[in-house]
């Protein structure tokens, strides 16, 4: 059984009773995206829980081994053609803890929201799709669904219409737009309801992007 994962945690009141799990991308940590918390609106939304995991260390294929913080290896710049699936569903199982709490602390399934940014985005989908309890959204930025062939006897029904928020920069370099776009188009082939954006920008968030997210977030948990 692997070690729990180190989070940050910020409610915007007290008492939640929803939670965001917000996973951040390769080499990053737990911190990178508890600013943008403040830049929200939220007040139309009750108490949430804002749960920003660590990732564990490990050597990291593409850049040449260098040991970072990463929820997978990656071994190609196309992200898909050769995937580390053990660590995939390592970090999957990890995750799967952390909903497990909230569930414990009180916030039902149905009020936890799994997001992530790029290798975070990949297991927000890896995890959430796979949830035997319907979860309350999937917040999907910069990045792309992994272990795509297996998703279609894999996913659980329960999770088969949870709103799906994806958003990508049209200049990204690292996910390439068209990943996303595969990605997307499997989803909806399968079935799920997926609201897109894209924005003129690379691997990162835009203001534009912070507005849409609250919106979004609002209608998922309000």
């Amino acid at each position: 059984m692997a070690a729990p994962l180190d989070t940050i945690q910020i409610d915007t009141a007290p008492n939640p009773t929803a939670s965001v799990i917000w996973l951040h991308g390769l080499g990053a940590d737990g911190s990178d995206f508890v600013p943008i918390v403040r830049e929200l609106d939220l007040s139309a939304c009750p108490p949430i829980r804002f749960i920003f995991p660590t990732a564990p260390t490990m050597p990291v294929t593409i850049n040449g081994g260098y040991v970072m913080r990463a929820w997978y290896d990656i071994f190609a710049p196309d992200l898909v053609r050769r995937e580390d699936e053990a660590g995939l569903r390592s970090s999957q199982a990890a995750i799967e803890a952390l909903i497990a709490q909230e569930k414990a602390r009180g916030v039902p399934a149905n009020r936890i929201v799994l997001a992530g940014f790029s290798q975070g985005c990949a297991m927000t989908l890896q995890t959430g799709l796979r949830h035997p309890e319907r979860l309350a959204g999937l917040m999907c930025l910069s990045g792309y669904l992994p272990l795509a062939a297996t998703i279609e006897a894999e996913r659980h029904a329960a999770n088969h219409d949870t709103p799906i928020f994806m958003a990508h920069g049209t200049m990204d370099p690292v996910v390439v737009l068209e990943r996303a776009v595969k990605s997307r188009e499997l989803l909806t082939q399968l079935g799920h309801p997926v609201e897109w954006h894209d924005y003129p920008m690379q691997h990162s968030v835009c203001g534009e992007e912070v507005e849409d997210i609250g919106a979004w977030l609002t209608r998922v948990l309000a």
